[in-house]
């Protein structure tokens, strides 16, 4: 419609209504038309019967009123009485229903206008020549552009860089086809930071059928993909060292091996154990052990090639997949680790030394899968820490042999403990002045019916690893003490008792209660007891030891120092010790009367402990040339061969009962 035309009043055609203004135009000529007539009837003397009431609320209150009056009057008057007030009926209802739909469009208006600008989608509409119509207020907080500054532009400056023009094609060819798309897509802020964004798009049409706009929405999900990203990287990523895990290791390898496979090439598998990292994690702390974790993994990851894959397995434990054409790139890799590992790591300001044991297996040799490699090379890395540790080691046949005999010592361990077919024998102690024994360590000993007589230096590690040890040394504890009540009631002569302490055993925190529990229950006279414990054993968790020990001393339990010379004491923490005993490793007194150096640690050793108040025990004596030796250097007890071996406790009492006859 042209502007001259919008005050132009149209035609009134068949079948039309006339338009509201003309209706009520005519409506009030027929009320002011019979008004007058009405008037003229009163002024002439005609009765009325009643007035048309004054202030009436409206214009459908004064047609009835209109309407109750009985005029006398012609009924030409009254047709065209009741014509004016139909017409004001009519038209009062139609405006009425006018004025709620006009209501009811302003309200859905405004309810549009305050979706589209408080949704939190961004939303940008284009008309038909690709110009920016309208955005919303989240366009302009996800992407920093304000209304102004892209109206009537172009949305090609939202473009990222990131698509090629085929990328933009294909949108373009599925709005002309199926009228919208929806996507991924890379959007550029105004600071040009870039930003996924999922974006649908569709095209508009106006009532002709022709495009006339598009509307795009999109939300910006940065957030997800980085919350997606962080999910992928657990799942196959260790969040410590950053190394891939478990997970992607296998599926690593599994590709590995069907590329070696197509191409006829090798893979080796190095399991990578470190070196006493319990003690560094007990003694510094987990904090500084994860430190030195993630140190160990920058240094061995150095090591590695593209092609490889270095993978944190679990603990202590790293994993490197290596392509190798033969056995010498193998070891090549092996020693690059262990060179790796061999310069001090600093940990706020302590220099730590680690090394690593390393087994290693080959594909196809030794496995053909992901599972039987790793388990390989794990028992090749056990016979590395075996033969001396900061090595590395080849599978072979032999050593699943001994594996499977670990695993059924352990199985028959278990029950022999379960079903009590362990026993203890006993060694006896003896002054080096006059040779009058003493005391006595027990220890235990184990005889199979299938496996046959295990060494305790075979199945006592065995307990440690499938976690015996406590439920072995607390056997062992309460058994010792029983026989020495047992031989006492027997009115033999009075020993102390010895009984080795594990470093596990020790940092328990039942441990204090399971020694109190066994001399009540044996009724052992505590300072009848004398526990072992080795170097090693004594410097883990310093302080917390140091507490135990107290609290051992206090119930007069003797604390003995076992194969000392052999660990890295330090003599200021020795100082803080309630100990009362060093028993001098037996490889130093071996070498007595051989090696002049070994006389030498000896005769320190002795001298030290006296300055420190303490007695000493030389174990290992086998001869009358070393007993003759400590005697000259103030050793004041020995254990040994020469004195006695290890004995049944019903031998042992013969034994006692001698040498008291004696």
């Amino acid at each position: 419609m042209e502007a001259s035309d919008k005050h132009e009043i149209p035609a009134i055609g068949k079948g039309r209504r006339p338009p509201r203004g003309i209706a009520l135009l005519v409506a009030f000529a027929a009320l002011a038309w019979s008004a007058l007539v009405a008037g003229s009837a009163y002024l002439t003397g005609l009765p009325l019967a009643a007035a048309p009431p004054s202030g009436s609320a409206s214009l459908g209150d004064a047609a009835r009123t209109i309407v109750d009056l009985p005029l006398t009057i012609s009924a030409g008057h009254g047709l065209l009485w009741l014509a004016g007030v139909t017409l004001i009926a009519t038209s009062g209802r139609r405006a009425r229903r006018g004025a709620l739909a006009c209501i009811a469009a302003n309200s859905r208006r405004q309810l549009v206008a305050q979706a589209f600008d408080e949704t939190s989608e961004a939303i940008l509409i284009t008309d038909a020549q690709g110009r920016v119509t309208a955005v919303n207020r989240a366009f302009t907080e996800i992407t920093g552009y304000a209304a102004a500054d892209v109206l009537g532009r172009d949305p090609r400056f939202l473009r990222s860089g990131r698509h090629d023009d085929a990328f933009y094609a294909q949108i373009q060819e599925a709005l002309a086809t199926e009228g919208h798309w929806r996507g991924e897509i890379w959007h550029r802020r105004k600071n040009g930071e870039l930003f996924p964004a999922w974006l649908a798009v569709s095209r508009l049409r106006d009532e002709a059928g022709l495009v006339d706009h598009r509307i795009g929405i999109f939300s910006d999900i940065s957030r997800q993909k980085r919350d997606a990203e962080r999910i992928r990287f657990l799942a196959y990523y260790d969040p410590l060292t950053g190394l891939p895990n478990r997970t992607l290791l296998a599926d690593r390898v599994a590709k590995g091996i069907a590329r070696a496979r197509r191409q006829g090439a090798r893979l080796a598998l190095l399991f990578l154990d470190l070196d006493g990292f319990k003690h560094i994690n007990d003694s510094l702390g987990h904090l500084a052990g994860d430190t030195l974790l993630r140190m160990i993994g920058e240094r061995l990851k150095q090591t590695t090639r593209d092609a490889d894959t270095l993978a944190r397995f679990g603990g202590d434990e790293f994993v490197l997949l290596v392509e190798v054409d033969d056995i010498g790139h193998a070891c090549a890799a092996a020693q690059r680790c262990l060179d790796a590992l061999a310069a001090p790591l600093c940990i706020d300001t302590l220099e730590t030394a680690v090394t690593a044991s390393i087994g290693i297996s080959v594909y196809p040799d030794d496995g053909d899968g992901f599972d039987l490699l790793v388990r390989n090379a794990d028992t090749a890395m056990y016979h590395a820490k075996e033969a001396g540790r900061n090595q590395f080691c080849f599978f072979t046949a032999g050593m699943n042999a001994k594996a499977a005999s670990r695993t059924a010592i352990g199985n028959r361990l278990r029950r022999a403990l379960e079903q009590g077919e362990l026993t203890l024998h006993y060694q006896p102690q003896a002054d080096l002045a006059g040779s009058e024994v003493h005391g006595v360590e027990a220890l235990a000993r184990w005889h199979d019916e299938q496996l046959g007589t295990v060494p305790p230096a075979e199945f006592i590690p065995i307990a440690e690893e499938i976690g015996l040890i406590g439920a072995l040394g607390a056997w062992v504890l309460r058994e010792a003490c029983r026989q020495a009540v047992a031989w006492q009631r027997l009115g033999l002569p009075h020993v102390a008792i010895a009984v080795n302490v594990s470093a596990l055993q020790l940092r328990s925190p039942d441990f204090l209660g399971i020694v109190q529990h066994a001399l009540r229950e044996s009724g052992l006279d505590a300072h009848w007891l004398e526990l072992e414990l080795t170097e090693s054993v004594l410097m883990h968790e310093a302080e917390a030891t140091l507490a135990t020990l107290r609290s051992l001393s206090a119930l007069g339990i003797r604390i003995a120092v076992d194969d000392f010379g052999t660990g890295y004491s330090s003599l200021a923490y020795l100082r803080r010790l309630p100990i009362d005993k060093l028993k001098i490793d037996r490889s130093f007194v071996r070498d007595l009367g051989v090696d002049p150096d070994a006389s030498v640690i000896v005769a320190t050793i002795i001298r030290m402990a006296h300055s420190l108040k303490l007695k000493v025990l030389a174990e290992g004596v086998e001869s009358s040339e070393q007993v003759t030796l400590l005697r000259a250097q103030g050793c004041d007890e020995m254990q040994g061969y020469w004195l006695g071996r290890p004995l049944p406790a019903e031998t042992f009492a013969e034994y006692l009962r001698a040498r008291q006859a004696a």
